[in-house]
């Protein structure tokens, strides 16, 4: 589920970025592509965790949903799917009857985002639990809580300071 969102989602949202993205060069056509590829495997890896969890906790016989973690985690599955839905109405606008694709571009923006804070939300959670704490101690445990804070800091600065403010005055 970590590779899913810190490393898959992290990046297919950040290869529209013009500083961090190697692929800046190519066509937007080609990143939306990208894009589509990289938050494809994300929901993947996603279910793969999803699966290797549930089956986990039912061969331990443990109960499910039952930390801030798995809750907020569980929501943040949810907002993904929804994001991926709308995501695939903004490539097909026709297919899905969308009249206004530069609002929904802007909802589509902004709800990622929101998606994106979840997850790391998720992740700092998951750092939080006994397993992570036990395994993970000192000054380490402090830089590992740092880690998925830089990418949401550059993600959030990217999509407030290139994108949204473009969007609102196109609409």
């Amino acid at each position: 589920m970590a590779l899913a969102f810190c490393l898959c989602m992290a990046e297919a949202i950040l290869l529209f970025s013009p500083e961090h993205s190697p692929f800046f060069f190519c066509s937007r056509k080609a990143r939306i592509g990208l894009h589509w590829a990289g938050q494809t495997l994300a929901i993947l890896c996603a279910a793969v965790g999803l699966g290797f969890i549930i089956s986990s906790r039912t061969r331990s016989e443990l109960p499910h949903l039952v930390s801030w973690h798995s809750w907020v985690g569980a929501l943040t599955l949810l907002a993904t799917g929804g994001q991926a839905l709308c995501g695939l109405c903004l490539l097909f606008p026709r297919a899905a009857r969308v009249s206004r694709v530069a609002r929904l571009k802007l909802y589509h923006l902004t709800c990622g985002l929101v998606v994106y804070l979840m997850a790391t939300v998720t992740v700092l959670l998951g750092m939080y639990s006994v397993w992570f704490q036990a395994q993970i101690k000192g000054v380490a445990w402090y830089l590992c809580l740092a880690l998925p804070l830089y990418p949401a800091l550059v993600i959030m600065h990217q999509i407030s300071s290139s994108y949204l403010p473009r969007k609102k005055m196109e609409m």
